[in-house]
């Protein structure tokens, strides 16, 4: 029986893997692969204390952190994907595709979200070769050059707001007449000169050499087809939280991710935390996620420390 088994292998389980053993907490962290959404970016600009680094060098560092303290304290097990939670708090049951299960007397959900991609010609092709799906990540990347944005909700705007503060120009394309994000943010994201919203359309392809030159379009009203140039094409159409096993035993909103309080992390579950991407939280970031899995630790080692058995 473990003191707490943490579900998920990328910044938020890492930190709290960490933080769980140096308080000496019987911990069992199950991650299907370190690293999480940011393992794909080249060139990551934003994780604090580090200028640059690589998805794939930031996967082994979050990796080689956590088995720092693998041993009696902490069992990792890697390349293993939580199929189910059964149990309550102080007796719970975690099961994988195979072999025996876990049991713990909490748990943290920090199993992430993959990003919903657009699956159109030249898609795949492209994708890290000027196609991406983290702004945040790659942004920087494109100073002082033409990107196209894909989408038109909340966080497509918020991309495109962010990158209007160093590319040439900004085009947002949406396949209907109406956004999804608010009234404000629309606002205030039409008012820079460097931006443009092309909507009613229908999306053909990515072109290009070795990288992205830009993506064919058709109007539905006119049937035209047209090319649009680009260096960098930015995909904002949802994620897809990694939250299913967990749909029987947690409250989830209408998209599959995890309902939590934000001042501690909890679920609806007694003894069950979360946090990171699979949450229902406003924003998805890499030091975002190992902060708030941070706070849920403090939360669960002080439940543990009240309902000691």
């Amino acid at each position: 029986m473990y003191d707490l088994l943490i579900i998920g292998g990328g910044p938020a389980a890492s930190a709290a893997a960490v933080y769980a053993a140096r308080k000496r907490l019987k911990t069992a962290i199950v991650a299907g692969e370190f690293g999480g959404q940011s393992t794909v970016s080249e060139d990551i600009q934003n994780w604090i204390g580090t200028p640059h680094i690589a998805g794939a060098d930031l996967a082994k560092n979050l990796k080689a952190h956590v088995l720092e303290y693998a041993g009696d304290i902490l069992t990792v097990k890697e390349g293993a994907w939580v199929t189910g939670i059964t149990g309550e708090a102080g007796n719970f049951s975690v099961s994988m595709g195979s072999g025996e299960p876990f049991t713990a007397r909490s748990i943290l959900i920090a199993s992430g979200s993959n990003r919903r991609k657009i699956e159109i010609a030249g898609a795949d092709t492209f994708e890290n070769k000027g196609l991406t799906y983290c702004a945040s990540c790659d942004g920087p990347l494109f100073t002082g050059e033409d990107v196209i944005v894909i989408g038109g909700g909340n966080a497509a705007f918020e991309t495109a707001a962010q990158l209007l503060a160093y590319c040439k120009s900004v085009t947002l394309l949406n396949r209907s007449a109406a956004f999804r994000a608010d009234e404000i943010t629309v606002a205030q994201t039409m008012k820079d000169p460097k931006f443009k919203a092309v909507t009613e359309i229908e999306m053909l392809d990515v072109y290009g050499g070795d990288f992205v030159e830009g993506m064919t379009i058709k109007h539905k009203a006119s049937g035209e087809a047209e090319k649009l140039s680009a260096k960098g094409i930015f995909v904002e159409v949802g994620q897809i939280p990694n939250a299913g096993f967990a749909k029987s035993i947690v409250d989830q909103n209408e998209v599959g991710s995890i309902k939590i309080d934000p001042r501690t992390q909890q679920t609806s579950a007694a003894g069950i935390w979360a946090a990171g991407d699979v949450t229902d939280v406003l924003y998805h970031q890499n030091n975002i996620a190992a902060g708030d899995a941070v706070r849920a630790l403090e939360d669960i080692y002080i439940w543990l420390h009240k309902n000691r058995p």
